[in-house]
């Protein structure tokens, strides 16, 4: 008899632990809760990596643009400066630059196509506060010169996350950048072309 007393009791106390190990109405919102961080993280991702893409192509084709300007001898018959280079391409941002006159701009004529050398203007072993490597120029050159036009800029991140984040600068941003080779035209600074 006192087993029976003893297993009653037992169950009698073990009933509703059993019945709440049943018990699965809130699977759903403890599911949610687990997947929730991980799936927005993910589209964060994909929308930041997004905006990096798009405003590389943006300043890409704002720099195809004012290099064309270079090589037809349209700016230096106008005698352009470097900022009014630099608000040339900002006008071709569209406002997707939230600091249009951080960039870092380098025209120089060159030799020939296979003196053009390419570096980036920033060390990748610098501290969060990295400083540009060289000074910004602007020689827009002579007819029939060998031009190369680097544009870059710091891009900065909306969603720093870590492991999966576009950032390749110690600060946190993206180093955007586009560069363009050409020999100018046969023109002369003394007429319009």
């Amino acid at each position: 008899m006192t087993t029976s007393i003893s297993s009653l009791i037992a169950r009698s106390l073990l009933a509703p632990l059993m019945r709440f190990a049943r018990d699965d109405s809130g699977v759903t919102a403890i599911e949610v809760g687990i997947l929730a961080g991980p799936f927005f993280g993910i589209i964060g991702a994909i929308l930041e990596t997004s905006m990096v893409f798009l405003a590389g192509q943006v300043l890409d084709s704002a720099v195809q643009d004012g290099s064309r300007q270079i090589r037809t001898g349209q700016l230096q018959t106008q005698s352009y400066t470097l900022s009014r280079f630099e608000d040339l391409i900002c006008d071709r941002l569209f406002g997707l630059f939230s600091d249009c006159h951080a960039l870092q701009v380098r025209v120089t004529p060159v030799t020939n196509f296979a003196s053009a050398t390419i570096a980036p203007p920033l060390s990748t072993t610098c501290t969060p506060n990295c400083t540009w490597n060289w000074p910004e120029q602007f020689t827009p050159g002579q007819g029939s010169n060998t031009m190369i036009v680097q544009v870059y800029y710091r891009w900065p991140l909306i969603l720093p996350m870590a492991s999966f984040a576009p950032n390749d600068q110690p600060d946190g941003t993206r180093l955007l950048g586009s560069v363009q080779v050409f020999r100018n035209e046969p023109f002369s600074t003394g007429s319009t072309p």
